[in-house]
């Protein structure tokens, strides 16, 4: 990789980090020593990149900083088409036509049209049998989690008993076939997984998280390393 290359690597390392990201680990990333690391960021600087701080501390772009015009390698743009097609094929209509939406404002985004290279891009998810079945619930669970705000259910086991239950959605995870909610489960006081295909009713409250979503999913992920006898409610 040549300079002009690794420059570029760079700001795409510092895009994916919402934090400020160290030397030592862009360079790790980049192949290349921490002194090399050093004056990068610094030849990137005298360029006109914003980005924040300084050795020992690390590095960050500031906000509000505007992309270029999106360029795409064949394979980055192979991905996000795999990835979009996937999403269409989900039981979630608001996720299928914003994937639909993503490619074509992705198409033309770019300086050149992109369309052509999209539709010839030859990769497709694997289909389930018996097409797209729509999943209501899916989309209020979206908003639940990014509104922080709990739901309500009446849930069935494998065993069919009933119970009514208050969730905080921590995060919803697409299996090939069915989908599955990981929520602190007010009633149990604990994590619990409830599949979508077993809620018989969902309604979002105006009751609010008892903590923010983004704690009790580092939590939940804690739980789950730690406790792999994790199951279903």
């Amino acid at each position: 990789m040549d300079k002009t290359e690794r420059l570029f690597a760079i700001m795409d390392a510092l895009r994916r980090h919402r934090r400020p990201v160290t030397a030592a680990a862009l360079a790790e990333e980049q192949g290349v020593s921490v002194r090399t690391l050093y004056r990068d960021i610094q030849t990137l600087i005298g360029l006109g990149a914003p980005i924040d701080g300084e050795a020992g501390i690390g590095y960050m772009l500031k906000s509000g900083f505007f992309l270029p015009p999106l360029m795409f390698s064949a394979e980055e743009l192979e991905a996000l088409v795999l990835g979009a097609r996937w999403v269409e094929t989900q039981p979630d209509d608001g996720l299928s036509a914003a994937a639909q939406n993503a490619l074509a404002k992705i198409a033309t985004a770019s300086p050149e049209d992109l369309r052509d290279r999209i539709s010839d891009t030859a990769l497709w998810p694997m289909a389930q049998w018996g097409g797209r079945k729509p999943i209501p619930v899916l989309g209020d669970i979206r908003l639940a989690m990014r509104q922080e705000r709990a739901v309500t259910i009446d849930y069935q086991d494998e065993q069919g008993r009933a119970t009514s239950r208050t969730l905080w959605p921590v995060g919803l995870a697409f299996y090939e076939g069915k989908q599955t909610i990981a929520a602190w489960c007010l009633l149990r006081q604990s994590f619990r997984n409830f599949r979508t295909d077993r809620i018989v009713n969902l309604v979002v409250t105006d009751e609010r998280y008892g903590k923010r979503r983004s704690v009790l999913e580092r939590e939940w992920r804690e739980s789950w390393v730690h406790d792999r006898r994790y199951d279903e409610a």
